[in-house]
């Protein structure tokens, strides 16, 4: 069993990302490019170094595949859902709610990586 690298998992995930475009339109390939792939790329960042090395390179060939307009408009699409759903009903699902450990960082991460989408440059050291 081979093991790919990050780098063969961004690339490949921008590839689909294009198809996901050409079928399903603009929101769901950013969807699936930002909101899962890429928060997930950056989690993974924060505990390997391989994955890190690589982040600006995919976060640079999201940049690529979206307009500026794209990105800033469907980065507001995101948090106005993000906080409708808090605001409809912030205690729904006790039983299974996640740890605010976690729901912090995940915000954290997302704030991270609108930074770097939204950025007018970015830099290389």
């Amino acid at each position: 069993m081979s093991t790919r690298r990050p780098h063969e998992i961004w690339i490949e995930q921008c590839d689909a990302t294009e198809v996901i475009r050409q079928r399903y339109g603009l929101k769901a390939a950013f969807d699936y490019a930002v909101a899962e792939k890429l928060l997930n790329f950056a989690s993974a960042a924060s505990q390997h170094p391989a994955f890190a090395r690589e982040l600006p390179r995919f976060v640079a060939q999201v940049r690529r595949l979206f307009t500026a307009d794209e990105i800033l408009a469907h980065l507001e699409r995101i948090e106005r859902e993000r906080s409708e759903r808090e605001a409809d009903d912030p205690d729904a699902d006790d039983i299974v709610a996640e740890d605010p450990a976690a729901v912090a960082e995940r915000s954290h991460q997302f704030a991270i990586i609108k930074e770097l989408l939204t950025a007018t440059q970015l830099g290389t050291s």
